[in-house]
């Protein structure tokens, strides 16, 4: 996985908790939702690079 890669996710990862807090703090359901979505959304980016990495390897 890149370096870009890796801070773009940790950047997308880092403004979705601040969504789902954001959404705690002001109950907003919808909000929160999304931030645990984006969150979410990162992780899986993050595996996906993770796995193009070990078939690399090979």
């Amino acid at each position: 996985m890149g370096t870009d890669d890796k801070m773009e996710n940790a950047g997308e990862k880092l403004g979705g908790k601040a969504k789902e807090a954001a959404g705690k703090l002001t109950d907003n359901e919808r909000l929160e939702a999304e931030g645990k979505g984006d969150q979410t959304k990162a992780d899986l980016k993050g595996a996906g690079e993770k796995l193009k990495d070990a078939f690399k390897k090979d």
